[in-house]
């Protein structure tokens, strides 16, 4: 299969990837092409065997256009998901489909110094085992949190702080990386795949082991003057003298995250509150997180209690983003997006206490379809972001050290 270097076929396939079918005429608009170019490049990518014929639109009363689709397996990624404990990687196909099983390292990175070294084993041993050649990956996107420089490959929190980690996986690697933050990517799935599509100002929420924020501002990620805005975790909202992550005093993070749920079951059944859960299963904190959600979909008074509580506080900073941003839309995402609708009464409680009416009533909070998933999927949409910068500049993997 080739692929010549003509800058609008890669654009025609990225646009595929991001809508999964369009016809000539929705390409045309959307590139800003003429009709008879579009087809011509159509025709050459269904020869090469990038693209595939996807049946015909639905009928609007003329003539129905035909669709076109990028082939799965024309090319794939591997995406890596890192949170403080957990690191997954997955391979996926063009169209977000998981190939073979998603492989979880346990990496916890606060005050670890060998944390790249692992991620880079871990990688490496996933490319290794994976059923498809090296070759056939675009590109490695990792999703991780700290403060990230993407266009220099550094994450300033975590992983050796300062180095171009980029760089040193690539060299490894023999494979493009991209990073970024887990916030910024979990928001980039959601506008392209997810309950922020087509939308022009929504805020994605990140409930994890902090509350992040990625900003989708006039159909764009916003990242503000070096690359940080969105840290949500860090606004100092409440007086209760507990220490953040961040070194500072009564973040949101310290009454919100789900480290906290957690702690907070703990207390509550040491206190003896009657609830389905038990001390042991909240011994590790990934498996405590699912249990209290599942808790709490499954009735149990005491689980949703804690949810409904941190809720009320994520409300409270919510309101806040309302006032300042006047979005149209809230996505409660990533890993606590598993509680579903438990969340959104005790949220719009809060928003009813702490926001001017005028602007809460024209704020929608909307649930992630994407939730836990969503990390994983916007570090494989971060390759594709790329994907015209990975063809036209020629990354030659013989150059680099294999480490496989």
């Amino acid at each position: 299969m080739s692929l010549k270097k003509d800058r609008t076929k890669l654009e025609i396939i990225k646009e595929l990837y991001i809508s999964r079918s369009l016809s000539c005429s929705d390409l045309c608009e959307r590139r800003d092409k003429s009709l008879p170019l579009i087809t011509k490049l159509v025709n050459e990518l269904l020869e090469d065997e990038v693209i595939v014929e996807s049946g015909f639109a639905a009928s609007t009363g003329g003539r129905r256009p035909l669709m076109y689709s990028i082939r799965p397996d024309f090319q794939y990624v591997i995406a890596v998901s890192m949170d403080q404990l957990i690191t997954r990687i997955a391979l996926m196909d063009m169209h977000n489909n998981y190939i073979g099983a998603i492989v979880k390292v346990n990496l916890p990175l606060k005050g670890n110094n060998h944390a790249l070294l692992e991620l880079t084993t871990a990688i490496a041993s996933f490319i290794q085992n994976s059923p498809i050649k090296p070759h056939e990956i675009t590109g490695i996107g990792i999703a991780m949190p700290g403060f990230i420089n993407p266009a220099e490959g550094i994450n300033y929190s975590f992983l050796q702080a300062g180095d171009n980690i980029v760089a040193h996986l690539e060299q490894k690697l023999g494979i493009p990386v991209f990073i970024d933050n887990d916030s910024s990517l979990i928001a980039l799935a959601e506008l392209r795949f997810g309950a922020a599509v087509q939308e022009r100002n929504a805020m994605v929420i990140n409930m994890g082991w902090g509350v992040g924020l990625g900003m989708i501002i006039d159909g764009a990620l916003y990242r503000g003057e070096i690359g940080f805005a969105g840290e949500f975790s860090h606004i100092p909202i409440f007086n209760n003298n507990k220490l953040c992550s961040c070194g500072k005093y009564g973040c949101l993070e310290t009454e919100t995250s789900l480290l906290v749920l957690v702690e907070n079951a703990r207390k509550g059944i040491e206190k003896g509150c009657a609830t389905t859960l038990n001390t042991q299963v909240l011994s590790d904190p990934e498996e405590a997180n699912h249990a209290i959600i599942r808790a709490a979909l499954n009735g149990d008074k005491f689980a949703v209690e804690l949810l409904s509580e941190i809720g009320l506080k994520i409300g409270r900073g919510v309101s806040i983003l309302i006032h300042l941003l006047n979005p149209k839309l809230i996505v409660l995402s990533g890993r606590g997006a598993m509680a579903g609708k438990i969340w959104q009464a005790p949220i719009q409680q809060a928003l009813n206490k702490y926001c001017i009416p005028r602007l809460a009533d024209n704020t929608v909070i909307k649930v992630s379809e994407l939730g836990y998933q969503a990390e994983m999927i916007g570090a494989a949409a971060l390759v594709m972001e790329n994907f015209e910068q990975l063809h036209l500049t020629k990354f030659d993997a013989t150059t680099y050290k294999q480490a496989l």
